[in-house]
């Protein structure tokens, strides 16, 4: 999500709003079932920043959600972004309001592209799994491997063949194989199997529901860290906010008690601090802040173990603290 492709931010709009991009809904096309195509151009007329694949950004939506999709055009071309979005039964709003009221013509803002989950686009070969509406950031990086010959191969897996986003054109390009729950006698796509069987300098990619990255993380336990890739679009763990203890920041020399029940973020806005956020749930990384000192105890899922463990970061939407005081470069 490492994240983004999806779903999250309950409420509050990201800081900044001047930064943002007014974009129109030029073109709404179907994928799959409750799976459509959303086309967005600038109002000014003005090219779009670049990105590479792998790369998401903020829906700021007209109802005052903030929700995060992959970009699914490997080759922009500054016009437009392209973002595809599942209708969730669950949704919290996000998804819902985008499928009931997001019409051609609506106005809205998004966040410049962020990428938390890039392709290496120079490894000998790239082994990509994808679940549902986890295909969108994968789409994009089949695309560009396709283009540069580059070695790779995928399995997508959805519940059922009418779910399946891109899959006749995905037939056609070659290594990619299909996994529909409902078609199979084993139910779901055996991640563990598939891991077993990568050649070992290969980059492996995973995006899709809680249970397949879970899966696909205790399969890839003991290889290198480098070489695998995982997006949630969903939180990793949930922030049980104990508090208790001081968030300094050095630039400032302000300092804040942090309370049980609250976030570092939501304690920093709540005194005027201006930093950036959006997910506020640890999963797409706007609000990362640099550690001069202390000890954070993490709990969002873009950072790596590696990355975590030099705690010379932090997501200061969801993080914790092991020691009394934490020093930021704010």
């Amino acid at each position: 999500m490492n994240t983004a492709t999806a779903t999250p931010a309950e409420a509050t709009p990201a800081k900044h709003a001047d930064r943002l991009i007014d974009m129109r809904v030029t073109a709404i096309r179907y994928a799959a079932r409750d799976t459509n195509l959303y086309e967005f151009a600038p109002l000014d007329g003005k090219p779009l920043p670049t990105y590479e694949p792998g790369a998401h950004i903020d829906l700021h939506l007209p109802n005052g959600l903030v929700r995060q999709y992959s970009l699914i055009n490997a080759e922009p071309d500054g016009s437009s972004y392209t973002v595809g979005i599942k209708r969730d039964p669950a949704s919290r709003g996000g998804s819902r309001y985008v499928h009931d009221e997001l019409r051609v013509g609506k106005t809205l803002k998004i966040s410049a592209p962020r990428n938390n989950f890039a392709l290496v686009e120079s490894a000998s070969h790239v082994l990509l799994l994808a679940g549902g509406i986890g295909i969108t950031p994968i789409w994009c990086m089949v695309q560009r491997l396709h283009k540069l010959g580059r070695a790779w191969k995928l399995y997508y897996a959805c519940r059922s063949r009418a779910d399946m986003a891109f899959l006749q054109t995905l037939e056609a390009m070659g290594p990619a194989q299909f996994h529909f729950d409902d078609e199979s006698a084993g139910g779901f796509l055996d991640v563990k199997a598939i891991v077993a069987e990568a050649p070992k300098d290969a980059h492996l990619y995973c995006c899709g529901p809680t249970p397949m990255l879970k899966a696909f993380e205790a399969a890839t336990a003991d290889w290198p860290r480098a070489q695998i890739h995982v997006e949630y679009f969903t939180p990793k763990q949930e922030a049980d906010k104990k508090g208790g203890f001081v968030v300094e920041l050095a630039r400032s020399g302000q300092e804040f008690v942090i309370p049980e029940g609250k976030s570092i973020l939501q304690v920093l806005l709540d005194a005027g601090v201006d930093v950036d956020y959006s997910c506020e749930l640890g999963i797409c990384g706007a609000c990362e802040q640099r550690v001069i000192s202390g000890t954070p105890e993490h709990r969002d899922a873009i950072l790596t173990e590696e990355e975590q463990a030099s705690n010379t970061k932090v997501m200061i939407c969801c993080a914790g603290c092991k020691s009394e005081r934490l020093v930021l470069d704010l």
